[in-house]
């Protein structure tokens, strides 16, 4: 037993606010306490009504129990030093109470440090004789201040301060201007190429000489200074690769916090990034694709994928957009274990609302009412804009260079290139010092569509998540369908349905004139009967000059659509020279071959002279400098929309599928019927 009186408890001495008047503690008797005030009164006042009295104050106490000490910093002292302070620790205790910490039990103080008999000073006085006597010369007055260091700090107060001194890794020498300056040129490696630290220093010699005169500031020898440069950069990166000094310099000085959301389509992010694996685009042709994505924050749910050859346009983000919200149907081949109705997602009471469940796979249908965009181009435009603001979808841009605004979505391709892409052939790792000696695509862009669309089915779907928790199974990671079965109980289900109509609405716009011979886009034209009633008339819309609104899909160009402003609708106009294409194409397909044209001297704008160019590019897909452009045309419209289907409009001539060749439906090209020169004589 030590003796000393408990730490924030009251004892005798100790001086208070009672009442109006200041009292001090005299007598205690188990629960009653006996007061004076400042005019020798005497009062019995039970302790919890004194406590809990109005404007009670413990206003001053007697020394009781020293502080407790910091535990975790004597961890860090060494063995000498904190045997030296507990040492002191237990002649300090024999000084206040006259026995020593480890006395056994019922042992009387020695006389010479008896509290009853000897004052405190006596004390300290026969505690240093004695010590000084045993081999430790130490003063009164030294045990005078290490008492008051031990009544403050407890044993940590009696440590000697120089073997706990904290190391400076500038050095203790460096001069300031030396310091300010290195970092102000380290800061500044940020957006050059990366380089060596001797390039540092002639940078930091040169910039001191400019604002303090040459040989004003001392500088260091090299070791000294990389020495210095090696503290101050650490953590920057700064002779490291660039790409990862630059992403830890977009960290935000704010706290990061991670986005959340209580409810499926509450927060929904959508980013593009170029998959690491390569395809084959046409004929053993092969390159690496872009992906987009749609990530549901609050059930992590990848609610759409599109998978493109580089150069994703702005169309991509709005079919993006357009498949969010349409159930994902079972392939041929997928297993049965896929279907909604057999996973945990609450397929009959979903099926009430939403009829187009009933052949769906088990992903949810997830309505998003606010997206997460950055400023790239395919998304910060106007088809993509309009669509979230007809929808009723409110879009919200992610601050420049700030990746963690869009932190879940940019996780989410970090984790389908570990559970995916590096399992799939053709891998190639994220950058060349990762790439393997002989990589060989081998999945065609269509084939690697629906390898990752059946892969987010089947495996991330029903993969626990670590972010995923709920607070009645903390100790449990859910996976996204048992999130969103969990929450949409909650907030519930509403379908939107998107028609063929809906879908051409998401495709790019031009203005056009309706001449004689139909309708030039890009030096193409387009033609049908029914522009007929239309020819060299206005629009009605005078903020357009009485153009007529067109739209196109830019994988697509074999068609166009064209608004009817009167009879309300679609009309659709197939292109006059497809008989020469004898498969769908690009616009970028379209533009090279006008190019190619111009190089050779010929004119581009000569519609029948660039389609013949066209189609002896598509044909020459084997060989030469323009395969890729070749095989990304024939990818980009192998990639079907398949969440949407047109409806036929009334304009499209019905065809008998058992009249068309099966080669022709094999490779989706319909072929134009027999030329009929009573019919097509007739027409005006």
């Amino acid at each position: 037993m030590s003796g000393l009186a408990p730490r924030g408890v009251l004892a005798v001495g100790d001086r208070v606010r009672f009442g109006d008047r200041v009292h001090t503690v005299v007598g205690l008797s188990g629960t009653t306490v006996r007061l004076v005030d400042e005019y020798g009164s005497a009062s019995l006042v039970l302790f919890s009504h004194l406590v809990g009295s109005e404007g009670f104050a413990l206003l001053d106490s007697q020394p009781g129990a020293p502080a407790l000490p910091p535990f975790g910093l004597l961890d860090t002292v060494p063995e000498p030093a904190l045997r030296k302070a507990k040492f002191f620790e237990q002649h300090l205790i024999e000084v206040e109470t006259g026995v020593r910490p480890d006395a056994e039990p019922g042992t009387a103080p020695r006389p010479e440090f008896d509290p009853k008999w000897r004052t405190l000073t006596q004390r300290l006085a026969a505690k240093a004789e004695e010590l000084t006597v045993s081999g430790t010369p130490v003063s009164d007055r030294t045990l005078s201040r290490l008492r008051s260091l031990w009544r403050e700090q407890g044993v940590w107060g009696l440590v000697d301060r120089r073997s706990t001194r904290l190391s400076s890794a500038l050095g203790s020498r460096a001069d300031e201007r030396l310091i300010a300056v290195t970092v102000e040129v380290l800061a500044a490696q940020e957006k050059i190429s990366t380089g060596t630290r001797g390039r540092v220093m002639r940078q930091v010699e040169q910039l001191l000489a400019d604002r303090h005169g040459a040989d004003v500031v001392p500088v260091p020898p090299r070791s000294t200074f990389y020495r210095l440069i090696n503290a101050l950069a650490e953590g920057g990166h700064a002779f490291g690769a660039a790409t990862t000094r630059r992403s830890q310099a977009n960290r935000p000085a704010t706290p990061f916090t991670p986005g959340m959301a209580a409810r499926p389509g509450e927060v929904v992010q959508i980013d593009t990034t170029p998959l690491d694996v390569l395809a084959v685009l046409d004929d053993g042709v092969t390159g690496r694709v872009e992906l987009t994505i749609a990530v549901d924050v609050a059930t992590r749910t990848i609610c759409a994928a599109v998978l493109q050859p580089a150069g994703t346009k702005a169309v991509d983000a709005a079919s993006l957009l357009a498949r969010m919200l349409v159930p994902e149907p079972m392939r041929p081949g997928w297993p049965q274990v896929l279907r909604m109705s057999a996973s945990l997602v609450p397929h009959a009471r979903l099926m009430s609302i939403d009829a187009r469940l009933e052949h769906a796979a088990a992903k949810p249908v997830i309505t998003p009412d606010t997206i997460v965009i950055d400023h790239g181009k395919v998304f910060v435009s106007q088809v993509f804009t309009t669509a979230c603001r007809t929808l009723g979808i409110s879009v919200q841009l992610a601050r420049p260079a700030t990746p963690t605004d869009k932190a879940v979505v940019e996780r989410t391709f970090s984790s389908i290139n570990t559970l995916f892409c590096q399992h799939v052939a053709g891998y190639v790792g994220s950058n060349v010092t990762r790439r393997g000696s002989d990589v060989q695509a081998v999945w065609t862009l269509r084939e690697l569509a629906d390898l990752f669309e059946e892969w987010v089915v089947a495996a991330w779907q029903t993969r626990p998540h670590d972010g995923l928790r709920s607070p009645f199974l903390p100790g449990k990671a859910l996976s996204p369908n048992e999130v969103y079965t969990l929450l949409v109980a909650r907030a519930g289900h509403l379908p939107v349905c998107l028609s063929g109509e809906d879908y051409i609405e998401l495709l790019p716009a031009e203005w056009r004139k309706i001449n004689d011979y139909g309708i030039v886009l890009d030096y193409r034209t387009y033609d049908c009967r029914e522009l007929g009633p239309y020819r060299r008339q206005s629009s009605g819309i005078d903020v357009k000059g009485g153009l007529w609104e067109v739209h196109y899909d830019p994988y697509d160009l074999s068609r166009v659509w064209v608004r009817d402003a009167r009879a309300g609708g679609w009309i659709t106009v197939p292109w006059t020279r497809a008989a020469m294409v004898s498969a769908p194409f690009a616009d970028f397909t379209w533009r090279h071959a006008r190019a190619l044209l111009s190089a050779r001297g010929g004119d581009d704008t000569d519609e029948q002279t660039v389609a013949a160019v066209v189609e002896d590019l598509l044909t020459r897909a084997g060989a030469g400098p323009d395969r890729k452009v070749a095989a990304r045309t024939r990818a980009a419209v192998t990639v079907p929309i398949r969440p949407i289907e047109l409806p036929a409009l009334a304009s499209e001539p019905e065809i008998d599928p058992e009249q068309v060749p099966q080669d022709a439906l094999a490779s989706g090209v319909v072929p134009f019927g027999v030329f009929d020169a009573f019919t097509d004589g007739s027409r005006r």
